[in-house]
């Protein structure tokens, strides 16, 4: 057995209904097949909904489980509201939010534009906001126990780190929403949590923060103590358990999985101090066109 295998019992989410946010692709659509794999129904939404359509066939195939496409900008709380509803009235109820969705540049502070940092906290932090308000008022309302929301941050939500201040700002946010939560809606039997991944490298947002060579002149798992970087079945294990029953008395904590990244060298991206100036330059042209095509 070695770390790229399956955690739980086969049967560990059977009869959960699952939302993950940003869910067509990545390391969302990693946690979202494990998911179907343990007997969950699973809600995937994003902007994109011909790429949401295309990763439901393509996990429904695999898996012999039921996914739902559902388009949603998660910065616009009345669509994340007909996001929720279209979930009910397929499934009939929701037992679990994972909000995913994010967003980065990365980029000297100084040459991004006010839009371009609201951009970010509007996706990470606002999007996370809409989802787990949306989401607690409705079990609340209905007294609907035994829910949760697990929220993905990052080893830098408490460490801050260079070069990516607005995402920094933003999960530092989503992570005290996380720790608040969970004491005050505990009550009504929510609860709260969060999973800091370091390096997991993803082909399409891994491309765009880092094009061409620089994935090599700037290796993370060199980084990493374990001097690898994560294998996405490590994250959807966690994940599968932190949504479970198996993890019934876990409230309010962030677990992290990164190999010892952040002990080594708080600040996964800091270590771009090491580009010179007119390297930025290159580098905004190529994270350009790479948006473009």
């Amino acid at each position: 057995m070695d770390y790229t295998q399956k955690m739980l019992r086969d049967d560990a989410l059977n009869g959960k209904t699952i939302v993950v946010t940003g869910g067509g692709s990545g390391l969302g659509k990693a946690m979202t097949k494990y998911f179907l794999e343990l007997g969950a129904r699973v809600a995937i939404t994003s902007r994109n909904l011909e790429k949401l359509q295309n990763t439901a066939r393509e996990l429904e195939s695999e898996t012999g489980g039921r996914c739902l496409p559902v388009q949603c900008d998660v910065r616009h709380y009345d669509q994340v509201e007909s996001m929720l509803e279209q979930t009910v009235d397929e499934f009939g109820s929701v037992d679990i939010l994972l909000n995913n969705a994010a967003g980065n540049f990365i980029s000297p502070t100084e040459r991004l534009s006010a839009n371009a940092f609201d951009t970010i906290i509007d996706i990470v932090l606002k999007g996370s906001k809409n989802c787990t308000l949306a989401f607690g008022k409705h079990w609340i309302d209905k007294g609907e126990k035994n829910k949760t929301v697990l929220n993905i941050v990052t080893t830098y939500a408490w460490t801050g780190s260079a070069y990516v201040v607005p995402s920094a700002t933003a999960k530092a946010g989503v992570l005290a929403m996380t720790r608040s939560l969970a004491v005050e809606w505990a009550k009504y039997g929510i609860r709260m949590n969060a999973i800091a991944p370091g390096p997991f490298p993803t082909k399409g947002a891994w491309d765009r923060l880092l094009p061409g060579d620089l994935k090599e002149k700037f290796d993370l798992a060199k980084k990493v103590p374990l001097k690898r970087v994560g294998e996405h079945q490590e994250l959807a294990n966690l994940a599968a358990y932190l949504v479970s029953d198996f993890s019934a008395y876990v409230n309010g904590e962030v677990i992290t999985i990164d190999g010892g990244e952040w002990l080594k060298g708080a600040g996964q991206f800091n270590l771009l101090e090491a580009i010179p100036e007119e390297m930025w330059d290159m580098l905004e042209q190529m994270i350009k066109s790479k948006k473009g095509s």
